[in-house]
């Protein structure tokens, strides 16, 4: 308790730390307030209790509400959150496999980086135009016409209304990515993740508040079960913190050089290749994918494809979920982690992997490796991302079992991890000891 107490000292006594942190905390706060302002002209207060309202508890538009914190159930400026981001980023990271240009954009470096965010941008901008008029029409299919006050008070249109508002939800969600980018740049990192993980968190008291009244006033021998599932999440917890963690080490010996009366190199050193290389993006990437049925059919999840992607708890949502993981996962991976360059990396600084030669040997052992690593962490990250289904089946609720695993699990466990690591990170520079007794506290990027 000592050690802890000195170590949140010792975080604050590092000016740029603290304003950091500070900077950050506040940014996160201005993104929860906005959470709770409603789009103009409607009443918030027949919100309350709405078909829109329940509709957000279940399914895939529960999580698209747990990951806005709220405010898509709210029909908030934020409604939309930063979920038509991601799905441009997908499109960004898939044309830049496929299309030359794209491709040649990804190995300019700084330039491209700045060329293709932009471009993502642009296509936020071109998906919002179109899941905003869907929101709105989910809004007026599914709450009172008298809650639209613009519409009945002051004699809109309902096109002007809805035409306004989607401008609002476009602004809305430009803002939160320009809170990230802050984030990002001026507080401690991880912009975009920080902000899903602060609307996750929000939902965790409301979930668990409703799983705890369920077990206690409506099952006999509920405080019993309670208890088992609350261990079960702790090694759920365990599992996803080594998922996160877990390394295949790679030795790289390099060559022994002497200058002078000294001698450098001759030393062991490893590659720390990641069996989930790829993070949490693979869930986020196929959870977005798996959107959009759901929203080009308005929200009906009664017809087709958009049913089934609507069934959670299905068999088929299921294995499409958890083969998307699987697929992405690779892709992923493929795009962040570079054999050829580590090879070249490890060339130019006199190093061997030993008992392989280098050059294209040493490119296709690593490609091997990498391959052969990533399959277990594919299927692990698979299985922990259709968990909550699991749970709902065994008698979990259906809001809490959201925390039980999958996105919401590696989210929270991710982004602490990576949070906590820049922050040791700052302790070491300045010579304090870091926030673990042993060792060296590893993020998902960790070395």
């Amino acid at each position: 308790m000592k050690k802890f107490i000195q170590t949140i000292k010792n975080i604050f006594k590092i000016e740029e730390l603290r304003k950091r942190i500070v900077y950050t905390i506040l940014l996160l706060l201005v993104y929860r307030l906005g959470s709770f302002i409603v789009l103009p002209g409607i009443d918030s207060a027949q919100l309350v209790g709405s078909d829109f309202q329940n509709n957000t508890q279940e399914g895939l538009v529960a999580l698209l509400d747990m990951f806005s914190g709220g405010a898509f159930g709210n029909a908030s400026i934020f409604a939309l959150g930063v979920m038509p981001y991601i799905s441009a980023s997908i499109v960004i990271q898939l044309l830049g496999v496929f299309v030359p240009y794209f491709r040649k954009l990804q190995m300019e470096g700084e330039s491209g980086r700045r060329k293709m965010n932009q471009l993502t941008r642009y296509l936020t901008i071109a998906i919002l135009a179109i899941q905003g008029p869907a929101y709105m029409a989910a809004l007026h299919n599914q709450i009172p016409e008298s809650a639209f006050l613009a519409v009945h008070e002051l004699g809109w249109s309902n096109f002007m209304f809805n035409f306004i508002s989607t401008i609002i939800l476009i602004g809305g969600t430009m803002f939160v990515m320009w809170l990230g980018e802050r984030i990002t740049d001026r507080g401690i990192g991880n912009g975009i993740s920080l902000i899903i993980m602060v609307g996750i968190i929000a939902r965790l008291p409301y979930a668990l508040t409703a799983e705890i009244g369920e077990k206690v006033n409506n099952t006999a021998g509920g405080v019993l079960m309670l208890i088992v599932e609350l261990v079960i999440l702790f090694f759920v917890f365990v599992a996803a913190i080594a998922l996160v963690q877990g390394v295949r080490k790679v030795p790289v010996q390099y060559a022994k050089r002497i200058v002078g009366n000294k001698q450098y190199g001759g030393v062991r050193q490893y590659i720390p290749m990641k069996i989930n290389a790829a993070g949490v993006m693979p869930i986020i990437f196929a959870q977005a994918l798996m959107l959009f049925p759901l929203i080009f059919s308005q929200f009906d999840a009664t017809r087709g494809l958009a049913a089934t992607l609507s069934n959670y708890t299905g068999f088929w949502y299921n294995l499409i979920f958890g083969l998307l993981v699987v697929i992405f996962t690779y892709f992923y991976t493929a795009v962040t982690v570079n054999p050829t360059m580590m090879a070249e990396d490890m060339k130019k600084n006199g190093g061997f992997i030993p008992g392989v030669k280098p050059g294209k040997k040493t490119v296709e052992y690593l490609d091997t490796i990498m391959s052969r690593v990533t399959l277990p962490g594919s299927i692990f990250l698979a299985l922990i991302a259709i968990l909550p289904a699991f749970a709902m089946l065994l008698g979990v609720n259906n809001q809490f079992a959201s925390f039980y695993g999958g996105t919401s699990l590696l989210i929270l466990v991710g982004v602490v991890l990576d949070t906590l690591q820049q922050i040791e990170s700052h302790l070491l520079m300045r010579h304090y000891d870091g926030l673990m007794k042993t060792g060296r506290l590893k993020g998902r990027s960790g070395m």
